[in-house]
């Protein structure tokens, strides 16, 4: 329709001379293509887009879906964020695997992406722990008992005093205790972090914060306190100082938010925290723009629901606290007796046993949208049929199984697929050419995950991708198929194998080798 009057010709003749002239050339790729009023309709060559598919996944591997664009780029993503001497609960479930995910889709996309894991290690609760310990914990072993006997002295407490060098010393021995356990619940999700600067790092850093709404005119004085009024924005006052001038929370988010744009430049900062910190990040993030900071428009909450346990599911060893830990044990506990039972000869059973149960639990936090809460059920998430985690191994251990029983070839050796070889094949229609737009669409799926920071995009794919699959293997025979078929059947396979491996690797889900 543009080109009708530079061209002086209807919408329609220009439509039917483009078409013309690709009828002339004969492009591989298209079907036919029908001028329709003015408009071109292409249909794409089913076998042909199918093979190109197919080859560029079996080319490309583990580095399908991968781009540059993210070069140069610096994302900041803080999560997990756990508490000194507090139990890494259920709660911080969330927070953890939507983190890790977020921090695996930027490195995917070629972004520098620094995982901080801000430490909640300042405040009077720590003086609190201190003097409960010097009151009952000389007879208890913490090096034994770890959190659990902390969380048993802290409830415990009276009254508090003022730190000096023994309340230093006893404050590293309780994070140092802490770090102890809580890395070994981090290794088994596969989480790492590039930095473990919390709170109390920023200690020495809050004061420019202040210095700096001083110097703005921003610090107004409310019943001794310093805050900044936000009251035009419909926000309460942002507390920077307290009355006894004792920093807070927002102060030292502040000078978080500093410090790490003078340090690491970023592009973006996120912060996986749950949604009951909304109004929270809402005022901070106006603070910075109040103080004239352009990069307050790089500063984002990703905010998730909550994570609950169904009622009488497990007990807990403190107060109405469920560690993650013990999750994880009766994850892997009930899934090693469901193994046992369907294969009792499988080899490594308890390794699996492990693999499966961690990777229904991190599943679990990834299926639905972030913002939703979710109730945890053992019986739900361990399921093999489904949309579950061990249900999505049992694929990826099903096309490992085919493709070792097929003697598949190494990826270099491997051989281009012609878009003749799937014309009888069952790739060009039903469920296989429904699997092949599945697979043909995981990057764009990848960056839709990037742009809305959620990874439940690309677990509810792995699902999908999965049910296709498994719905081919039942539909066409793979192995027992004549060579004109069974080359492309397993190709096809292949391909589903890589995507469902890259996938894994982004959501944290455990590769487990047979079940």
């Amino acid at each position: 329709f543009k080109f009708a009057k530079a061209l002086r010709k209807s919408p329609n003749d220009i439509a039917s001379d483009i078409r013309a002239g690709l009828l002339d050339a004969k492009p591989e790729w298209l079907e036919r293509v029908d001028c329709v009023g003015g408009y071109l309709n292409f249909t794409l060559d089913r076998a042909f887009y199918a093979a190109d598919v197919l080859n560029e996944i079996i080319v490309k591997g583990k580095s399908y879906g991968s781009s540059g664009e993210g070069i140069g780029k610096t994302v900041c993503i803080d999560f997990s964020s756990i508490n000194i001497a507090k139990p890494f609960h259920i709660g911080h479930l969330g927070t953890t695997v939507i983190g890790a995910a977020l921090y695996r889709v930027f490195k995917k996309l070629g972004y520098d992406v620094v995982g901080i894991n801000h430490l909640g290690d300042y405040g009077t609760q720590f003086g609190k722990l201190i003097v409960a310990y010097k009151l009952w914990g000389g007879g208890v072993d913490l090096e034994k008992n770890g959190l659990s006997a902390l969380v048993e002295i802290y409830v415990r407490f009276l009254k508090i005093e003022k730190g000096d060098a023994e309340a230093i010393r006893l404050f590293k021995f309780f994070k140092d205790l802490t770090m102890k356990e809580v890395e070994k619940v981090y290794k088994r999700l596969g989480v790492v972090f590039d930095s473990y600067a919390g709170e109390s790092f920023y200690n020495d850093k809050m004061r420019p914060v202040v210095d700096a709404l001083e110097s703005k005119n921003l610090l107004k004085t409310s019943d001794g306190a310093s805050i900044v009024d936000l009251s035009e924005y419909g926000m309460p006052p942002c507390i920077i100082l307290r009355r006894d001038g004792a920093s807070l929370y927002a102060t030292r988010d502040l000078a978080t938010i500093l410090y790490r744009k003078k340090t690491y430049d970023f592009y973006k900062c996120l912060y996986v925290v749950a949604t009951q910190q909304n109004l929270h990040f809402r005022q901070i993030f106006k603070v910075i723009e109040l103080m004239g900071l352009e990069y307050h428009r790089d500063l984002e909450h990703v905010a998730y629901g909550m994570v609950s346990l169904e009622d009488g599911a497990m007990s807990t060893r403190a107060g109405n606290v469920v560690y993650l830990s013990d999750v994880l044990d009766k994850a892997m506990e009930k899934d090693l007796a469901i193994i046992l039972e369907k294969s009792p000869d499988l080899k490594d059973a308890e390794k699996t046993a492990e693999a499966v149960g961690v990777g229904a639990v991190i599943f679990s936090a990834l299926i639905n949208n972030r913002i939703k809460d979710n109730v945890f059920s053992f019986g739900k998430i361990l399921n093999f049929d489904g949309e579950t985690g061990p249900y999505l191994q049992y694929t990826l251990a099903r096309c490992r199984s085919v493709l070792e029983k097929a003697g598949t070839p190494s990826r270099a050796k491997a051989k281009k697929i012609d878009a003749k070889d799937l014309t009888d094949a069952g790739i060009t229609g039903g469920a296989g050419y429904g699997l092949i737009r599945l697979l043909a669409d995981f990057p764009g799926v990848i960056k839709a995950a990037k742009e809305n920071y959620e990874p439940s995009l690309i677990t509810r794919r792995l699902i999908d991708i999965a049910q296709a699959y498994n719905k081919f293997y039942y539909d066409n025979r793979i192995l027992e198929a004549d060579a004109a078929k069974r080359r492309p059947r397993v190709a096809l396979t292949r391909a589903v194998s890589d995507v469902l491996k890259i996938g894994f690797e982004i959501i944290g889900i455990p590769v487990v080798e047979q079940m």
